[in-house]
Parts: structure tokens; sequence; C-alpha cells
């Protein structure tokens, strides 16, 4: 095994954080060239008239999700070093219609208008201020809220180990409900994608 780097000692904390900084960077230079700095075009998503948001980060998961599963395979990687963190089921489940919330009102999430601010929006810029005030306000109130915070603990868990199926299994299905949803966006796009977005 050569993989994870950082677990086999390949490079230290301070070297870590520069390659997190560089894939950030590279993430967020990708993100804007698909144009995901554009509060319109990500929140046309959610009208189906422009899905390229679901299709280019799904296409990133099973990307991923497919380079790790055949990595493992050979035997470049080990999984069961790579991190996961532990499942919070109630408080993750409110987290994410927060989240959603805030991405339908506001047009961006947090990743997103970090690229909105780069390339000078002012939307961008003001929705990233609203990120930091209520990632303050959650800190002054997490004291009444760590009770929530840390409720419903499922340990780490995975799909596999979830269902009792093998992890080729996973991949297999994931990818069926890739092709599955871009063809369903496909067919939404030329249904609701008449308008200008």
């Amino acid at each position: 095994m050569n993989a994870p780097f950082y677990k086999f000692g390949l490079f230290n904390d301070e070297v870590s954080l520069i390659v997190a900084f560089a894939i950030g960077i590279g993430f967020g230079f990708f993100l804007e060239r698909a144009g995901f700095g554009s509060a319109r075009k990500l929140a046309a998503q959610f009208y189906f008239e422009d899905m390229a948001v679901v299709k280019v980060m799904f296409t990133a998961v099973v990307t991923a999700m497919l380079g790790l599963f055949y990595l493992n395979w050979i035997g470049f990687i080990d999984l069961s070093l790579v991190y996961k963190g532990n499942t919070y089921l109630l408080p993750q489940i409110a987290g994410g219609l927060i989240l959603g919330i805030g991405f339908v009102v506001g047009g961006y999430c947090p990743g997103t208008s970090c690229v909105a601010v780069s390339t000078g929006r002012m939307d961008g810029i003001i929705y990233l201020l609203g990120v930091m005030a209520g990632i303050f306000f959650f800190g002054e109130v997490f004291p009444l809220l760590s009770g929530f915070f840390y409720s419903t603990n499922m340990g780490v868990i995975t799909l596999p180990e979830l269902s009792n199926l093998p992890y080729g299994m996973i991949v297999f299905f994931v990818v069926l409900m890739a092709i599955g949803t871009f063809a369903a966006s496909g067919w939404a796009e030329k249904k609701f994608g008449n308008k200008k977005v």
C-alpha cells in the first residue's frame, strides 16, 4: 500500500495544509470555469432549467468513487485508512435542510459563494458575509445546542456496511443511479430549460 500518503508519513501536517490549499484553489478554479460562480446558474437547477450542477457534481462523486475502488483493488490505497467521520443522523439531516434552504434562497452554497467572491460578484460577497455571520452565531449558541449536535451518533457507517452488500455492488448501483440521473436531467432541461438563465 502507498496511500493515503499522510497516513503513511510521506508528508507532515504543514505539507498536508499546502496540499489541501492547492487542491482547494484547483477545485474553485474548475467550479468557476463551469459557471458555478453565478447564482442564476446554480439556482436554475431547482427549477430544472439547467442541471449542470447536478451533472458536474455527480460526475465528480462517481469519478472519485471509481478511482478509490480500483486503486484499493490494485493495492495502491488502503481504504481502511481513509478518514470517515461519524454519522450524527438528526443533526446532519437538520444541517442539510438549513444548507438547502440557504442554497435555494441565496443561490449559493458556501463553496460556490467563495468562487463568486473570487470573481468580484457583489451577491457572492454578501452571501459569504452571511455565512461568516452564521458561523459566528452558531459558535455563540453552541452550548445550548451541543446536546442535539452530538445526538443520534451512529458511529462510522458506510453504504456497504449499512446495506450488507459488497463494495463493488454499491459502486455498480451508484454508477447506474448516475446514468439514470443524467438521463433524467437531460429530459428536465429539454422540458423546462427554455427560459434564459
